[in-house]
């Protein structure tokens, strides 16, 4: 075990404590590994590279900042929203490591403000604030992780990953500042987290076509976690050309998040998003609480698959099926109880939902659930559903929707639907 304090006489005050974060990690690793230990204070510094068998244990009162110089991070290059790009390295950042930590109940702050002031002003794309990129045997534990240049906690090509205890905080303004994104990760366990982000809470990503290395994220377990704000709750795609599969999203409670359950891609995309479980869900002031949509036109070639009519099916053709949505409450839903709008040649299939309560709230304002071409706003919407198949509902409630009680129904959906009361 070493302190990072042990090391002081490699500070500069342009690099801040940069060169001995070097040394301790170079000096651990080769021992063969160990802990290096963060007490109390303020440590500026660039990025931090850990190796294999290396624990950074940042304690209680202790703060590690990330510099606000983008001149002195090293550009490396991986992969932003399925992209090979060349980005600025992550603030704590490993690579083909094995058995590597970070722990503690301290801060990690990215001073994410001095670079979303810079969007596409910079020689490379911003760097997260958490990475780890084709490493086995991840933890993340306890810490509390703020103000992210980019997504803040992203592993990439992972697996046997736990993610435990830890806060996420970023302004709900601030931009593409997700929470926590597996992406072509096996075996990742999420639990006991607050996120409260400007982006996405949690998404599960597997690349897009133009990825040269599309590996399945699954077997992901994301449990007993809050998620505050942020444009979704847990959210799949729409990077997920790999596929999206064995996915279980248990106890959690989101808040003022725009979308709940989130499932999103379009044309071109293929893959499957399957298996898929949610249960014990409570959400208040959401969106839409459950969003499955096949036209998603964010992101790349986004305006190229919109069209509404069937095309051939193909390997490009994405799938979603096999999903189980059950014991779920929600309170004051804005735009629509639920929206799912498949494919005309591959419908959303195997959909079950049971034993759920949708309030919808009064006097909100109207919003789109899918961000798709040529579907206007909803507000107070029930169950909105086109191209779905084998769609079961068993005791579910959707209450105050906009103008019931005047010949206005909580179903919206196509005649492939079938539902039983209570």
């Amino acid at each position: 075990m070493l302190e990072i304090r042990e090391f002081a006489s490699y500070y500069k005050e342009e690099r801040g404590w940069t060169d001995a974060f070097v040394q301790a990690v170079a000096k651990l690793s080769q021992e063969g590994g160990g802990t290096l230990v963060v007490t109390p204070g303020v440590y500026e510094t660039f990025s931090i590279e850990l190796k294999s068998n290396i624990t950074l244990q940042v304690e209680a009162g202790a703060e590690i900042r990330f510099k606000q110089d983008w001149q002195g991070y090293q550009v490396i290059q991986s992969e932003y929203e399925g992209r090979s790009t060349g980005l600025f390295m992550p603030c704590i950042y490993a690579r083909d490591a094995e058995n590597v930590t970070l722990c503690g109940q301290g801060t990690l702050n990215g001073q994410g403000e001095y670079w979303w002031k810079r969007l596409g002003k910079l020689s490379a794309a911003r760097p997260y604030l958490v990475c780890f990129e084709r490493c086995r045997r991840v933890k993340v534990l306890d810490v509390k992780l703020v103000q992210s240049p980019v997504w803040t906690l992203h592993p990439l090509y992972c697996e046997d990953v736990e993610i435990r205890g830890v806060t996420i905080r970023n302004p709900w303004d601030s931009p593409n500042t997700d929470g926590i994104n597996p992406d072509g990760c096996r075996n990742v366990r999420i639990a006991d987290c607050l996120v409260d982000v400007g982006d996405d809470c949690i998404t599960l990503k597997s690349g897009t076509e133009e990825t040269p290395d599309r590996r399945p994220c699954e077997n992901i377990t994301i449990t007993n976690c809050n998620m505050v704000h942020g444009h979704g709750g847990v959210v799949v795609g729409s990077e997920m050309s790999g596929g999206v599969r064995n996915v279980t999203i248990t106890n959690c409670v989101f808040q003022d998040t725009d979308r709940g359950i989130r499932v999103k891609t379009r044309r071109g995309r293929g893959g499957s998003m399957e298996s898929i479980l949610v249960s014990n869900v409570i959400m208040d002031r959401v969106l839409c609480p459950f969003v499955f949509n096949m036209y998603y036109r964010c992101g790349m070639n986004g305006g190229s698959y919109k069209d509404k009519f069937a095309h051939e099916v193909t390997e490009a053709t994405p799938v979603i099926r096999n999903i189980q949505i059950q014991n779920c409450m929600v309170t004051d839903a804005k735009a629509a109880a639920g929206f799912f709008y498949g494919l005309p040649e591959m419908p959303v299939e195997n959909v079950s939902i049971s034993d759920c309560t949708i309030r919808m709230g009064q006097d909100a304002e109207p919003g789109c659930p899918g961000m798709m071409e040529d579907l206007d706003p909803m507000c107070g919407e029930g169950i909105y559903m086109r191209h779905a198949k084998n769609v079961r509902f068993r005791n579910v409630k959707v209450l105050g929707c906009q103008g019931e009680g005047e010949g206005r129904a909580p179903w919206n959906v196509d005649e492939s639907v079938e539902w039983e009361e209570g």
